[in-house]
């Protein structure tokens, strides 16, 4: 069993005749992931890395039985491409795409609490279920299958701890990257949620940074909920006060959202906070 992303998962790509959509279908498809389909609008009837082109994803919906989308679309149109899988009622949306407008995001959201579709990003390096399929942009070379979830803010973060784990003879039962901008569609805690009701994933790696208070909130969840332990790496320590770091999200307001006031939390809730992300390996192992 997988959380997210599973054999059943039928993939389009929102963007497949762009760019970077272009590029990732492929590198999706040969790992094995199930793309059925893309959208381009204005496209429709033409065929791309071997998969149709549809121009909307309803038609997508009803003509590929798509059921998942991953979105590579600029910033100025990627709110709207939520908005229409939303419309679509696609079950597992991947939205890849940097740079969108927080206002853009809060009109996302919004619908998004009235929907059952689960939203995953935007910002995000996407999912990746080692031996089974991906959605995004993570190297699958580096995953191997396993019983360690793993859920990161940060992309190359997510990637580096992956082949640490991997690198140490401990696999993965899944990989999320959740995003780093201020208005995402899946927390820590969701996905915490996830991997404790998973069987097959046995314990967790949790990569978060500085800024906001997600990490805050996953503490408080693990300290309550949580029966499989759980090792964490929080990035940032040495950045300074009320400076953007990297994602949106990444800004520190006084004390609040800072790397210390998180690694306490998580360490209050029982959780071992690796000093390096290297050493999240040997912290689970030590278990």
């Amino acid at each position: 069993m997988s959380i997210l992303l599973n054999k059943d998962s039928r993939i389009i790509v929102q963007g497949i005749t762009g760019r970077e959509g272009g590029f990732h279908t492929q590198q999706m498809i040969a790992y094995g992931s199930n793309v059925v389909g893309g959208v381009t609008p204005g496209k429709g009837g033409e065929w791309a890395h071997g998969v149709p082109v549809y121009d909307t994803v309803r038609e997508a919906v009803k003509q590929a039985e798509a059921n998942a989308t991953v979105i590579f679309v600029p910033p100025a149109l990627a709110a709207e491409a939520i908005l229409e899988a939303l419309d679509a009622k696609i079950g597992l949306i991947v939205c890849i795409t940097e740079g969108i407008p927080v206002r853009d995001m809060m009109r996302v959201y919004a619908k998004l609490q009235q929907s059952s579709s689960r939203l995953v990003g935007p910002n995000c390096p996407g999912l990746l279920t080692p031996g089974i399929g991906k959605m995004g942009i993570m190297p699958g070379y580096i995953a191997t299958p396993g019983r360690v979830g793993v859920v990161s803010k940060s992309g190359t973060l997510t990637y580096e701890v992956v082949n640490a784990l991997t690198e140490a003879g401990m696999g993965q039962s899944t990989c999320v990257g959740i995003g780093g901008d201020p208005v995402i569609g899946t927390t820590f805690v969701d996905v915490l949620e996830m991997f404790e009701n998973d069987p097959e994933t046995e314990m967790i790696a949790m990569l978060g940074e500085i800024g906001g208070r997600a990490e805050i909130d996953a503490a408080e969840y693990i300290a309550k909920h949580m029966t499989k332990p759980v090792a964490a790496f929080i990035a940032g320590r040495s950045a300074p006060p009320n400076t953007r770091m990297g994602h949106a999200g990444a800004i520190v307001d006084g004390n609040e959202g800072s790397a210390e006031q998180k690694i306490e939390a998580l360490r209050a809730a029982g959780v071992r906070v690796a000093d390096n992300p290297e050493q999240i390996p040997a912290l689970l192992a030590n278990k």
